[in-house]
């Protein structure tokens, strides 16, 4: 599955989600996991924003902050994204970084990921990461 359909001709994806603390998801994607801003903006209609590029893909996460803050409900513990790290040690090293920066481990909700030894992490504004040890699919 290296395409998408061709009904559905897609050339890339990005997931977008706001934040009050723009400056705070900077630095726990830019500056601890290690992700490369390929863009930003300022007071677009009122939002600031930053996207964040998965090296060799044309897959994107993009935060955003309006000047009047988020509406919206905070997310669940079953809300994540997951970073599939195929060296056990770079796993433990990532983590190890988080949690000096004050991004401590916190427990699974399901716990699927720890019987699988990741590691669980919740960004600034609660949303979780795993850092995933296996290379995604092909894992049992």
């Amino acid at each position: 599955m290296d395409k998408w359909h061709s009904d559905f001709p897609v050339v890339q994806v990005r997931v977008a989600r706001q934040t009050d603390q723009l400056a705070a998801i900077i630095r726990f994607y830019r500056d601890g996991l290690g992700l490369s801003v390929i863009g930003s903006f300022e007071n677009h209609a009122g939002y600031d924003g930053v996207m964040f590029g998965l090296p060799g893909a044309a897959y994107h996460l993009e935060f955003v902050q309006h000047v009047d803050g988020s509406p919206g409900t905070s997310p669940n513990r079953e809300n994540l994204l997951v970073f599939y790290i195929p060296d056990h040690e770079a796993v433990q090293r990532k983590a190890a970084q988080l949690q000096s920066m004050g991004y401590p481990r916190v427990p699974a909700e399901n716990p699927y990921w720890e019987a699988h030894g990741a590691i669980t992490i919740e960004d600034p504004d609660g949303w979780r990461i795993v850092l995933m040890p296996g290379t995604g699919l092909a894992d049992p």
